[in-house]
């Protein structure tokens, strides 16, 4: 199983689709308490589930990893561990995964300088204050001290395509 760490606007979710594309890595499907939104699939999209189900498969030790954001709650199982998957993940979520200990996880995390995020949000389009929030949080969250010990640091600034990170993460993770 792949793990991708890094910042906003660091490249995860386009190596991601890549890897998806290009050699048939998907993205696990996490859980969530939040709504299904027009032309989502259970169990495709997400688990959809309610808070209740949740709390007990919390207590049921089923999660990798959890977390709430914007009052719903987000996790992933430990029965979505498998060869040839991906998950995107914050810092505190790669610490829970790296916890496990299993040598069939690589880690990496995808380092970009703020500079090159910031362009990137703008290019995208991001709203500035999201773009100057995300930046400030991502400043705290993502020192170097709280990140844990990956397997591969990749720099995502641009000097390598998407697709060449992609490769690169892909033949890194076939040696495994």
């Amino acid at each position: 199983m792949i793990v991708l760490a890094g910042a906003s606007a660091s490249g995860k979710t386009e190596v991601a689709k890549f890897l998806a594309k290009k050699y048939g890595i998907t993205k696990i499907v996490t859980t969530t308490t939040r709504e299904k939104r027009k032309g989502e699939v259970d169990g495709v999209d997400y688990f959809f589930v309610t808070p209740e189900k949740f709390q007990q498969m919390i207590k049921e030790d089923k999660f990798v990893e959890y977390t709430t954001y914007n009052g719903q709650m987000y996790g992933s199982t430990k029965d979505q561990i498998a060869k040839d998957k991906c998950v995107v993940i914050d810092p505190e979520g790669l610490k829970s995964y790296i916890a496990l200990g299993d040598p069939s996880i690589m880690t990496f995390f995808l380092d970009a300088t703020e500079e090159t995020r910031h362009e990137r949000m703008i290019f995208r389009g991001d709203d500035f204050d999201k773009i100057e929030s995300r930046i400030a949080h991502d400043r705290i969250a993502f020192k170097k001290d709280r990140i844990a010990k990956v397997d591969y640091v990749i720099d995502s600034n641009g000097k390598d395509s998407v697709e060449r990170i992609t490769d690169t993460i892909y033949r890194l993770y076939m040696k495994k």
